[in-house]
């Protein structure tokens, strides 16, 4: 966490507000370390412990949802952090490691609460299912009932259906976009609109689309430092999800992920083939 990178990605701006970052690791004195470090670089409302993630190089280490299998270690990070620290510690959990076993879910989840945990955010799989198969609202709605604190649900939440969907299954406090807003960055004010008066949104004109893409490009290319093989890369990435299911674009795909750099991306995004 030394690194570099590490702080290049804890810049933000004053419009940024509440923030939280998310911790990975076994050790609590390590992540104690990391955390205090973190909090005299930039001004965070509160930290998270991903207990979640199914990257495999992460879950090598024990770190990420390989704590799902060691709920004591997972409690002692968690009171390490939650009693040295005077902002909120939350935690990220799954629904399992290798499958569903709700009761067990549940006491993992207690053990957060019972170390310290403000909030648990939950994502509705298990790690071995990843970001596929269906989600577990069964086991979300019991770590819900189970405990005294806030649950955040997350999982599939691609457009306003699945938002009322995941309260009403879980009696959830909040949910937790997160692939849903790649290229939608509309999707939280259009579940908020949803969740109070019914009606479903229109989808965004290829217009409003193209707009918010090009500032999308233009944030990236003035504060994503990396090299810029990699930038051009990871724009024609954030462009493609922006214009999935616009009519042309699959056409352009090739085009895209050849550009070598930010002018010929802008190019293509002013392009008369691209149009509705």
């Amino acid at each position: 966490y030394h690194r570099p990178k590490t702080y290049e990605m804890l810049k933000t701006i004053k419009k940024d507000s509440p923030i939280s970052v998310q911790l990975l690791g076994t050790e609590p004195s390590t992540m104690l370390d990391a955390a205090q470090k973190i909090l005299t670089f930039t001004k965070v409302s509160s930290l998270d412990i991903n207990s979640a993630c199914p990257a495999k190089k992460v879950i090598k280490k024990g770190a990420g949802a390989a704590l799902l299998n060691n709920p004591a270690q997972l409690g002692k990070i968690i009171k390490k952090l939650s009693s040295k620290l005077k902002i909120p510690v939350s935690v990220k959990l799954r629904t399992g490691f290798y499958k569903k076993n709700i009761q067990d879910c549940v006491k993992t989840a207690k053990i957060c609460q019972d170390n310290g945990a403000s909030v648990i955010f939950i994502h509705g799989r298990t790690m071995s299912e990843g970001y596929s198969g269906d989600i577990d609202y069964e086991s979300i709605r019991a770590v819900k009932n189970a405990l005294s604190i806030p649950v955040i649900a997350s999982g599939n939440i691609f457009n306003v259906v699945l938002a009322k969907k995941m309260f009403d299954q879980t009696g959830s406090d909040g949910i937790l976009v997160a692939r849903g807003a790649m290229g939608n960055p509309w999707i939280f004010k259009e579940i908020k609109n949803y969740l109070e008066t019914g009606k479903i949104p229109k989808p965004q004109s290829l217009a409003a689309k193209k707009k918010a893409l090009k500032e999308h490009l233009g944030l990236i290319e003035k504060y994503k430092n990396i090299p810029a093989s990699c930038k051009t890369g990871f724009m024609a990435k954030v462009m493609m999800w922006y214009l999935k299911g616009v009519p042309n674009a699959t056409r352009l795909r090739e085009e895209i992920c050849r550009v070598k750099s930010y002018k010929e991306l802008l190019k293509i995004l002013s392009c008369n083939r691209l149009k509705t």
